[in-house]
Parts: structure tokens; sequence; C-alpha cells
């Protein structure tokens, strides 16, 4: 909670990398508080207040992921809403010629996500979620500590680099400076 509240101020890639392992934790622990406590809540050097606000936290994810039926798999709209936040300023930088930069790393990134999506099958994710489904698999085999072949590596090499530009221009269009607006 404390941690997903400074990533979403600080880096939305990061945040959303965040959230989705959340959801892992959460489905990993059967949705059961009482696990989620011992297994993740107590490790976290908290006093009470703290305690109770994370454990609130925890339950009210729960909550989302049973109301929404994402406990098995997929995710919850409020990280879906941030793919689509994306989304949109991803179309909007790619339309604007005063970004040749971001356009140029897209078009340097595409080849891995067209590639990426054709194996996703019949239902392939947009070009932006299927970034952070890259992003997302390869934390999950460095956690496992598998091996990344140097194919992997580049492609994901290159798709950090343009969702690390795309998550730059967010969070200035958050701050209201990537379009300025002109003066009347």
């Amino acid at each position: 909670m404390y941690i997903a509240s400074q990533k979403h101020k600080e880096n939305i890639a990061e945040y959303l990398l965040y959230m989705w392992q959340i959801e892992d934790v959460i489905r990993a622990n059967g949705l059961d508080i009482d696990k989620i406590k011992t297994n993740v809540i107590d490790r976290f050097q908290l006093d009470d207040a703290q305690k109770k606000e994370m454990t609130e936290w925890y339950e009210s994810l729960i909550d989302m992921m049973r109301r929404e039926n994402v406990e098995k798999n997929g995710h919850l709209q409020l990280n879906k809403n941030v793919i689509i936040q994306l989304t949109d300023l991803h179309l909007a930088l790619l339309k604007d010629p005063r970004f040749p930069e971001y356009t140029a790393e897209f078009y340097k990134a595409l080849p891995f996500i067209v590639e990426l999506r054709a194996k996703a099958g019949e239902n392939p994710a947009g070009e932006i979620e299927t970034c952070f489904n890259a992003l997302y698999g390869m934390l999950m085999l460095r956690l496992q500590s598998k091996e990344i072949s140097q194919d992997t590596q580049n492609a994901i090499t290159q798709i950090s680099r343009f969702i690390a530009l795309l998550t730059k221009d967010y969070h200035l269009d958050r701050e209201d400076k990537l379009f300025p607006r002109e003066e009347d």
C-alpha cells in the first residue's frame, strides 16, 4: 500500500507492475486475509495503526478481485484503467509531430511487440499491455532465477526503453507539462 502509493506518484510503470505482483500475491495466498497477514503484512516493520491500514487495503483488493471475477487471473479494473490511460497517451504522442523521439522508440520496439502479440494467440492484448506483459514476464523469470535468452533480453531492453519514455511523458502530462497550453 505504501509502496504502491509512492510508485504511483513517481513511476507509473513500476506502479502497474507492482500492482500486478500484488494481485498474484493475493492469489498465491488464496485470497485469504489471514494468510496475507502472516506471509506479507507481518514482515513489515509497522505500528498497529499501519498494520490495520495495510490489512484494510489488502481486504479491499480481495473484495475487488472477487467482485470483478479476477480471483484466478486477469487484472483489477483500477489496473486496467492505468493501461487505458497509457494507451490514450501513447496514441496522442504518436499523432503529434512534436514527439519524434517517442515515435522512434516505439517503432524500434514494434517488431518485438508484434512478435509477442502473435505468440499470445487468438486474444492478443493491445500494444501497451503487451509491453507490460513482457516486462512482468521478465520480472517473474528473474524472481524464479530462470535463464533468459539473449533474444529475450534484447527485446526487453528495447521495450523497457520505450516504456520508460512513455512513463516519463505520462508524469509530464499529469503535471500539465507535456502538451503546454497556448496562452490566449
